[in-house]
């Protein structure tokens, strides 16, 4: 079967085609991470707007490593399918607004070189939670993988590893050329994400050896916008099913191929600096204070994400829809939005937007694996949970769910059947993978199930959880039975 590709795209019927000619767009954002969830929600919405104004505005997506993919994308000249996941029919329609891939590691001076093109105003960046090389309480985190290797080649003493230097090594050659404004919009999901971004950047500039790093830092705070984000769509890892489903679909090989649930949601603060994309002409959302909608999206879908996946993989389910088939899961979604819900001031209504959770969690088309959303639960829990913890607790209010999630997630922390240990922790419990694999499973030699639990908080900095017996004792009793696969709400 022949590939997609730009000179395949006539084969496919009217309505499998791009809703604009790639080779009409010209390459104005950069974005870092080809991974699904941009594929499925960025570069859609771009797509959109492109179709819907006359700016013409294509992406130039930059593979931080998995060169494998930036090839792939090469082979299909940036093209790739989307299925939307809904009952019934599930139609695979291209997008082309990716005009051009980059190889970060081997073409770190192409990516350099068009964050200096002033005619280039936005980057944009979905790199997960760890791709920020950010502490838990925030700033940049030098002992994460690359980082002081990076700041040593602010010296000339090698390229840029990570995203953080790269960005960071792109801003300055802007600074040295046009000065132009520019906006980095981060679309991971972290609270406050571009205050995030805008510090692991700052303090990456401040532990440079760039002798203009001053006058460097002066322009960032002055021309570089970093505004926070909520983005929101459920896009599972496609499968070599969906792979061949959509190949058969459109009648070319696609091996970029995405799926996605028919809902999807961008909210993006009003704080831009230079020229942005229209993206609201595609549906975006700008608004003064994206906070309400962060907390909304944080607390109440990704923190019953986790819940849901922690949960039901003790309970030996797969996926969420799994788990939403049995009598628990519905209540499970409901009762934290209950509890939740008030720490929330402002954004949606939080009795509807729960009733949307359980209506998109339901959706028996979306196969939305658990142990994908359980991994990295240490970057994850600690911002979906702990701040409504906290605030409930000192408020006098119940966390009786909250406390039975992080019960489930720390009986997910224990290390795997199959031989791991601190010194090889290949995976977790059930199959999940976190960057701090080995601190967790150092936790559980401690014997005893309440000291377990307490080193496992401070491994994501919630000491003063950790510290709180009541807290501690109520996780603890929870173990058994959640060990034993039983689920009491």
């Amino acid at each position: 079967m022949d590939r997609l590709s730009l000179r395949t795209l006539t084969r496919l019927a009217p309505e499998q085609r791009p809703r604009v000619d790639p080779r009409e767009l010209k390459p104005r954002i950069l974005h870092f991470g080809l991974g699904a969830f941009h594929r499925a929600h960025q570069a859609e919405y771009t797509e959109e707007t492109a179709a819907r104004s006359s700016d013409g505005r294509g992406i130039v997506a930059v593979v931080p490593r998995q060169a494998g993919l930036a090839d792939q994308a090469g082979a299909q000249d940036g093209l790739f399918s989307l299925t939307t996941l809904a009952a019934g029919a599930r139609p695979a329609r291209v997008v082309g607004s990716v005009v051009q891939t980059l190889e970060m590691q081997r073409q770190g001076g192409a990516v350099d070189a068009l964050m200096a093109a002033p005619e280039l105003a936005t980057v944009t960046i979905t790199v997960t939670e760890k791709g920020y090389a950010r502490r838990p309480g925030g700033g940049l985190d030098r002992s994460a993988p690359g980082i002081e290797q990076d700041i040593a080649a602010t010296a000339g003493a090698g390229p840029m590893t990570t995203v953080v230097g790269r960005l960071a090594s792109g801003l300055l050659e802007r600074f040295r050329g046009s000065g132009a404004a520019i906006d980095l919009v981060s679309c991971d999901n972290t609270a406050g994400n571009g205050a995030a971004l805008r510090g692991v950047l700052g303090d990456f500039v401040r532990a440079s050896s760039w002798p203009e790093r001053e006058a460097l830092l002066e322009w960032f705070d002055s021309s570089v916008g970093c505004p926070d984000t909520v983005v929101d769509r459920i896009v599972p890892a496609p499968t070599s099913a969906d792979l061949d489903a959509a190949s058969s679909a459109l009648g070319l090989r696609d091996d970029l191929a995405v799926v996605g649930e028919p809902y999807r949601q961008w909210v993006l603060e009003d704080a831009f600096r230079g020229d942005r994309p229209q993206w609201e002409l595609a549906g975006a959302l700008f608004v003064d204070d994206v906070r309400p909608y962060q907390q909304t999206k944080l607390r109440l879908l990704n923190g019953a994400h986790s819940a849901l996946a922690y949960l039901g993989l003790a309970a030996g389910r797969t996926t969420v829809a799994d788990v939403m088939a049995t009598d628990w899961g519905e209540r499970l979604v409901r009762s934290l939005g209950d509890e939740v819900g008030p720490t929330i001031a402002g954004g949606p209504d939080k009795e509807e937007y729960a009733q949307a959770l359980v209506t998109r969690f339901a959706n028996p088309a979306v196969r939305h694996r658990l142990q994908q959303i359980g991994n990295d639960g240490s970057l994850k829990v600690g911002e979906r949970w702990l701040p409504a913890l906290r605030q409930l607790r000192t408020a006098g209010a119940s966390t009786t769910t909250l406390e039975l999630a992080l019960a489930a997630w720390v009986n997910a922390t224990r290390p795997s059947a199959d031989g791991s240990s601190p010194r090889s922790p290949a995976a977790l419990r059930f199959g999940t993978t976190d960057p701090a694999a080995a601190a967790l499973a150092a936790c559980w030699g401690a014997g005893d199930p309440t000291t377990v639990v307490a080193r496992l908080l401070r491994t994501i900095d919630a000491d003063d959880v950790a510290e709180d017996p009541a807290i501690v004792d109520a996780i603890t009793s929870r173990l058994p039975a959640l060990a034993a696969g039983r689920i009491e709400i």
